[in-house]
């Protein structure tokens, strides 16, 4: 029989790993091989990310970046259906509308996490099998490698619920090609499997049952570099046959949206849209016309002077935002109309472009002393 103290001993080691692998801790942390494993475990929430998850993930990569034992860092989501569908709205709605702190710690921690994965020392790769949206989009486009397979779905759907596409949306979609960024942003329109990888979102395309041995490949790495795991990522990338030969879905498009969508103003984008009146002219005019007003000005405003700013010039400008929309009233009204009574009619204040000021817009992006975002 083990001494009192050891037994103890051996309890507590017992209760720390189970801490990290127990399956129904909210992110399961752990080391294998020379590789960081980060496992989003709240599948029946579509591994949504909440607070508590920010802070469990967020030491666990200083600490390894850190580590001269590990050489990678992996991301991944449990249940199949989703890598993260995004941040945990309920909650921060709730507390929005007492005027708890957690409407601002959520987005303070959150872009917080954004950076360290932005500015990460060790090479970071995002598993992004399923849907990908919002919060999750901000805890795998800013790695290194994003791996999308078949059932990637990506979106930033956040105009339609009064909100903007955060997490370092503002950094990231600018950079996209052409105008697709902004195309993205303004109607939350959906990207899938290779098409996710094609407009230039994830850096590789495998399939999702090979999945499983690609983890297990890039584990057994030995003290790799970068280029080495670019050349496992590619190799796997290769392979994978599925839509090999299918062209990008906004190919046909790529055309309209540059023209279109590079007006200075949202009314001028709507304006460009009635003009054209092609059927995808008309298709993009319905969607917007669905969008808060306050988020589309918000947004085409975010995208254009994020597009020459920093990563962490953008973060402290969008948690600006976050807490602009925070005060607001859309972002109650959309998450109330699609996520609450799902009635999908929100009344937005104000309900026309015309009517959102752009001194109410500059308002939004004002300093906030010592509020403001620190990275």
């Amino acid at each position: 029989r083990l001494k009192p103290f050891n037994r103890l001993q051996v309890i507590l080691q017992h209760l720390k790993m189970s801490k990290h692998t127990d399956s129904t801790a909210e992110v399961l942390l752990e080391k294998r091989g020379g590789a960081g494993i980060i496992t989003l475990n709240r599948p029946k929430a579509l591994n949504a990310l909440n607070l508590s998850m920010i802070q469990q993930i967020y030491p666990q990569i200083k600490t390894w970046e850190q580590d001269p034992e590990t050489f990678l860092i992996i991301i991944k989501g449990t249940g199949g259906k989703a890598f993260c569908a995004g941040g945990d709205i309920r909650a921060i709605t709730d507390a929005g509308k007492v005027g708890d702190r957690l409407a601002q710690d959520f987005f303070r921690e959150e872009y917080i996490l954004n950076n360290a994965i932005g500015t990460c020392k060790k090479p970071y790769v995002a598993l992004i099998d399923g849907i990908t949206m919002g919060g999750g989009v901000g805890l795998s486009v800013h790695g290194h490698f994003r791996v999308a397979t078949e059932k990637t779905l990506f979106a930033m759907p956040e105009t339609a619920i009064g909100l903007f596409p955060d997490v370092g949306g503002g950094y990231f979609l600018p950079r996209l090609s052409g105008k697709i960024g902004c195309y993205l942003a303004l109607t939350g329109f959906r990207l899938k499997g290779r098409d996710v990888q094609k407009a230039g979102i994830a850096t590789h395309f495998v399939e999702s049952e090979k999945l499983p041995a690609l983890e297990k490949d890039l584990i057994a790495l030995k003290s790799p570099s970068t280029e080495n795991i670019a050349d496992l990522l590619n190799s796997y990338h290769v392979k994978s046959k599925i839509d090999q030969e299918k062209e990008f879905v906004l190919d046909e498009h790529m055309e309209k949206i540059n023209s279109l969508f590079s007006a200075n103003s949202m009314e001028e984008i709507v304006k460009k849209l009635k003009q054209d009146g092609s059927p995808f002219a008309i298709k993009q005019l319905e969607t917007i016309n669905k969008m808060s007003p306050t988020s589309l000005k918000m947004t085409l405003r975010q995208l254009r002077e994020g597009a020459s700013m920093s990563l962490q010039d953008v973060l402290t400008m969008e948690y600006r935002l976050s807490q602009a929309c925070m005060r607001g009233h859309d972002f109650y009204e959309g998450v109330r109309a699609v996520l609450i009574d799902k009635d999908q009619s929100p009344r937005w204040k104000p309900a026309t472009l015309e009517e959102v000021s752009d001194e109410f817009v500059d308002n939004c992006f004002k300093p906030l002393g010592n509020n403001d975002l620190k990275l």
